[in-house]
């Protein structure tokens, strides 16, 4: 696997940072063709978030897992830059990726996006983009433990839960915060929050991964739900017993090595659809 940092220029004159990992050829194999491609956008509750140079583990595991050409996006973070700063990011490194198709040897109609948490919200945002301003057609939108909803920011804590803290609470105090840096006051479009948006026909098809023990559950099953209602082919993943971002804690275990198996199998089964 070997990977390169591009700077795309932005309107304003800054640049936003992409890096692509593509898969190694084998000595002595025949070199590829085009192969699919994958927007990686990362978690970290839209604020924090950063890999070094040809270290986002993620990336690479997906560039060697799928095989795909991987391009995972330094997108602006809140509260620095709030909405629509870090979604209108992934959009033009999405626009960037497929006008450089041939440059990448990528196949331009086999194209996906991808994060978890805030990266599985900003897929799914960018997917809504896509189809309203006729960008990219994108082969698959692939969202594990999604955050697309802001009114998750509105519920309440339980006060009995203060002073011995859940994984749930835990998560959902985060979430809280994570909106409220995010979203400017009076922001709630679409391009906001996914769930926002009133309209998902015409989507690529979705695959949307929640846990068990969550705060995200029931907005990602909701958001699932009415892609189904749209038309919209979805796959569904619910794993029991996790919380949001046991798999960071707990790598190893067989839980989270099932939990990234079907994450990554359906992904790898919407680019290689004839394998």
């Amino acid at each position: 696997m070997r990977s390169r940092r591009y700077d795309i220029p932005r309107e304003d004159g800054s640049a936003l940072t992409v890096e692509v990992y593509r898969p190694e050829v084998a000595e002595g194999s025949s070199p590829p063709g085009a192969l699919p491609a994958v927007l990686h956008f990362h978690g970290g509750g839209y604020a924090i978030g950063r890999a070094l140079p040809g270290q986002d583990k993620t990336a690479i595991d997906l560039c060697r897992a799928l095989p795909a050409v991987t391009v995972a996006v330094e997108y602006r973070l809140a509260p620095e830059h709030r909405c629509p700063a870090g979604v209108e990011d992934c959009y033009r490194a999405l626009e960037w990726t497929a006008q450089r198709a041939a440059e990448l040897g990528i196949d331009p109609e086999r194209i996906a996006v991808t994060g978890k948490s805030a990266g599985g919200g900003l897929s799914a945002t960018v997917a809504l983009m896509s189809r309203d301003r006729g960008g990219p057609a994108l082969a698959y939108q692939s969202m594990c433990v999604p955050d697309l909803d802001d009114r998750i920011a509105e519920e309440p804590i339980p006060a009995d839960t203060e002073n011995a803290p859940s994984p749930w609470v835990n998560s959902l105090r985060t979430m809280r915060a994570s909106w409220q840096h995010y979203l400017p006051e009076g922001a709630a479009g679409a391009y906001a929050a996914a769930a926002r948006a009133e309209d998902l026909t015409g989507l690529p098809p979705a695959y949307v991964l929640v846990c068990d023990l969550d705060p995200l559950r029931g907005p990602g099953l909701a958001y699932a739900r009415r892609l189904m209602d749209a038309g919209v082919q979805v796959t569904v993943r619910n794993v029991p017993g996790a919380w949001h971002g046991f798999e960071l804690h707990a790598p190893r275990t067989r839980l989270a090595r099932e939990m990234a198996a079907h994450w990554t199998g359906h992904l790898r089964a919407a680019l290689h659809p004839a394998s």
